[in-house]
């Protein structure tokens, strides 16, 4: 799933060093993480709920740009909420909306796939100018789940052999700054991930070269995996999501070879090795 910028990686921090002073909308407590960009002190902040289309538009008033940070679960509420924001977006008057994506939106036979596809098409129907940053998966999704994958001695999932073009979150809030302080990007459709793409038995590998400890990669059916993330705790939509977003990883939906990612944040994108020891030797 998207996650939640850090503030390490807020797309307003990159803004702020550009010489900016973006507005930032706050969730409301107890709502999703994933509609938080979190605030720096050159920031001014708005609070503004998804559900609340008049406080959304006077939380974006006076705004040029915006972002928005695809919502997380439940999903079947995520693109009525994001069509809420483009809504308000459009009576505030704002000239560029960019929206976090996935890879390959158009074609993803995912379900969190088919929320991107439908939130582009409305963005695009609504007739806002618009920038659509594709972000792959994150390479925190599998870092921060470096403890149980080390006591288990495994790496869990559903992707066969798929490749994933993951990346930092740092990096991809880098470029959707880029996007909102630079000009050229209208119309754009950015396919980003890391420059070096692995799969599942290559991540267990590198983990076990960067943890001195030898693991290795279970593959498991869809609905199997579904019911291992279930029974690790997750909520049972979450679970499912995930476990469909490996059956997209197996058709190739997580890989992108474009090149975007660098061409935007002017450098290489953190690699899968150099998140692995930052997170072992944090």
């Amino acid at each position: 799933m998207e996650q939640p910028a850090s503030w390490a990686g807020s797309p307003s921090r990159h803004c702020c060093g550009a010489g900016s002073r973006p507005r930032t909308s706050s969730r409301p407590a107890g709502t999703s993480p994933g509609s938080r960009i979190w605030p720096t002190e050159a920031s001014r902040v708005r609070r503004a709920d998804f559900a609340d289309t008049d406080g959304l538009a006077e939380a974006f008033s006076g705004a040029d740009r915006l972002l928005l940070i695809s919502a997380s679960v439940p999903v079947g509420e995520r693109v009525a909420n994001h069509r809420r924001v483009i809504d308000a977006a459009a009576s505030a008057g704002v000239s560029l909306v960019a929206y976090t994506s996935t890879t390959h939106a158009d074609t993803a036979t995912t379900v969190i796939g088919a929320t991107h596809s439908e939130t582009e098409a409305y963005l695009r129907d609504r007739g806002i100018p618009g920038v659509l940053l594709r972000n792959g998966w994150y390479l925190e999704n599998y870092t921060s789940q470096l403890p149980q994958i080390l006591q288990n001695g495994a790496v869990v999932g559903a992707a066969g052999e798929g490749r994933i073009s993951a990346a930092s979150r740092a990096d991809y809030a880098e470029a959707a700054a880029v996007v909102l302080t630079t000009e050229g990007h209208t119309g754009a459709v950015y396919e980003l991930g890391g420059d070096e793409s692995f799969t599942l038995t290559e991540l267990a590998a590198a983990i076990s070269a960067a943890a001195g400890k030898q693991g290795a990669y279970a593959d498991l059916p869809v609905a199997d995996f579904a019911q291992v993330l279930d029974a690790a705790g997750l909520p049972a939509e979450l679970a499912e999501v995930l476990a469909d977003a490996d059956r997209g990883m197996n058709r190739g939906e997580m890989y992108t070879d474009s090149g975007d990612l660098r061409r935007l944040i002017g450098r290489p994108p953190v690699t899968l090795a150099e998140a692995l020891a930052a997170a072992l030797h944090y």
